[in-house]
């Protein structure tokens, strides 16, 4: 029997890289938070504006918009056919490759921002971005239905697991910020605390989604290494069928 093709990553390796990743990230992002409180709201050693989840161009910007970058690379391949099953659903895989790559760019690029031209109250909507946001969300989930129900049930669990714990951060969380904000503004470590979860929860869907999709690919077979061995050494070429001279008879 021959032996397995080996795979281009096993699961276990990828799943304790994200949970480092999401760990180290979310424990540099609490030292920050925690440590600018302490020390009066100064960073002598830039360590929130390298490590703070509520800061903005930093390391944690560049982790998010990589995992959203990679889970868009992963939905292209799918929907470019690299694993059997896309069939009639290559649209939406395709559809969804664009969705993330524009979430990426969005993480770097804070585009979201100027979605807040509604004015809802100082309240929990006082980020009014979130207002088109949701409608947007809905609308898509509206057409990603039918795929979510088609997807295997394996496949289906970790992408709803997924989706809870992203779109808790983008959205959900972005409404008790906004309450807090409007009451007590942002320069605070109640601000940080609660942005630092928020962030945290987006950096974790985004991991379960790649992981999710990883495993898609490896249960079908298309993250794995195809070797051709080659001739043994001093053995006789193969001939190939239907050529070389007949056999004489007796």
């Amino acid at each position: 029997m021959a032996a397995p093709a080996p795979r281009l990553l096993e699961p276990q390796a990828l799943r304790r890289g994200l949970l480092a990743l999401v760990a180290t990230l979310a424990t540099l992002g609490l030292a920050a938070e925690l440590g600018y409180a302490l020390a009066g709201d100064e960073d002598p050693y830039g360590l929130v504006a390298f490590a703070g989840l509520s800061y903005e161009q930093n390391l944690p910007t560049w982790a998010a918009s990589a995992l959203l970058l990679g889970c868009a690379g992963l939905l292209w391949l799918i929907g470019r056919g690299i694993a059997p099953g896309a069939g009639r659903w290559r649209r939406h895989w395709l559809g969804l490759a664009a969705v993330f790559a524009c979430l990426s760019l969005d993480e770097v690029a804070e585009i979201h921002e100027q979605w807040g031209w509604l004015d809802a109250g100082d309240g929990l909507l006082y980020y009014s971005w979130v207002i088109p946001g949701a409608a947007l969300v809905l609308a898509l989930g509206v057409i990603y239905l039918p795929w979510l129900l088609a997807l295997p049930a394996a496949t289906r669990r970790r992408c709803v697991w997924a989706a809870l714990l992203y779109l808790g951060g983008v959205l959900g969380m972005e409404l008790p910020l906004g309450y807090w904000t409007a009451r007590h503004g942002a320069d605070n470590l109640g601000y940080g605390l609660i942005d630092w979860l928020e962030e945290t929860l987006e950096l974790a869907g985004a991991s379960v989604f790649l992981y999710a999709l990883a495993l898609h690919l490896l249960a079908e077979g298309a993250l794995v290494f195809r070797l051709q061995p080659g001739p043994q050494r001093g053995a006789p070429p193969a001939r190939a069928p239907g050529t070389g001279s007949p056999r004489p008879g007796p």
